[in-house]
């Protein structure tokens, strides 16, 4: 068994979450909402199933403008934990609303969410950190400090959390052997290429053992094989029990993974598909 092989079960145990097996609910987005398409009369009469699902959306509508067309429109869907889900949609469909709301970025107009157990109905601004150490967020653009390391960058989420120095410097170096940059810890940003800075911002966003990862457009910026090691590793932090979430355009990408598949379109799920292709 090498190194690796020794260390992942123990920095990745806190991902696993102890759930007891719950009946597949097919569709697994509809328009009615999830409390109707159960039959339960009473929101509060869902709490064992909503106990064990990941993330729970039911007929949630965001709208910005009396003006314009809603940017979610009564959205209803659950995600159970440790599934890999892709998220697709032309520019405007309504994708990027909908990560602000799990992200608590933003709130929507009406409509119920739960993620990891927190009901949104009832989190307090104060809890919101809280929230966001559930969930870990990988952006297209990166977002790494240009002035610190890798070692620095992936450490720096672990400084805001109020770990001690010895908890970092045990924690960190297994995450950065996790996403295979071990003996660049003392690089720089700007002296990685692109896609080693993307496996910089997923240390990152998985030091502090989320049960969501959220993958926004993570591949937009590289090539086609910095790509798919990307993908892989995102496949890889999901079989160590982390739920993903993943957006894209990459219709390659989309249709070679055969994962969940959900399309947006004008704020409206048109499609959610088991093992699903790039759909427009």
């Amino acid at each position: 068994m090498d190194r690796q092989s020794r260390v992942l079960p123990q920095l990745w145990l806190l991902l696993r979450p102890q759930v007891v097996p719950s009946p597949r609910f097919e569709p697994r987005s509809f328009g009615g909402g999830l409390i109707t398409f159960l039959g339960l009369c009473d929101p509060r009469d869902a709490h064992g199933i909503i106990s064990q699902v990941m993330i729970l959306l039911d007929r949630v509508t965001k709208v910005y403008s009396k003006d314009a067309e809603p940017a979610l429109n009564r959205i209803s869907l659950h995600i159970e934990p440790k599934e890999f889900v892709i998220l697709v949609g032309t520019s405007g469909a309504g994708k990027s609303t909908l990560l602000k709301i799990l992200t608590r970025e933003e709130k929507p107009t009406s409509g119920k969410i739960v993620v990891g157990g927190i009901d949104y109905d009832t989190l307090k601004d104060r809890h919101i950190p809280l929230l966001r150490r559930k969930i870990g967020v990988v952006f297209q653009d990166f977002k790494l400090l240009p002035q610190r390391t890798v070692f620095e960058n992936v450490a720096f989420a672990l400084e805001i959390a109020g770990m001690t120095n010895r908890e970092i410097r045990s924690t960190v170096p297994k995450v950065i052997e996790l996403v295979g940059l071990t003996g660049k810890e003392n690089k720089f940003p700007h002296q990685l290429s692109g896609g080693e800075r993307q496996r910089v911002a997923i240390a990152r966003a998985v030091v502090r053992q989320p049960k969501i990862l959220i993958a926004d457009e993570p591949t937009g910026n590289l090539d086609p094989k910095h790509s798919w090691d990307i993908v892989r590793l995102l496949e890889k932090i999901n079989r160590y029990g982390t739920t993903v979430l993943l957006t894209t355009h990459n219709a390659d990408i989309v249709n070679r993974l055969k994962r969940r598949v959900i399309t947006i379109d004008h704020g409206k799920i048109t499609s959610d598909q088991a093992q699903g292709s790039y759909r427009q």
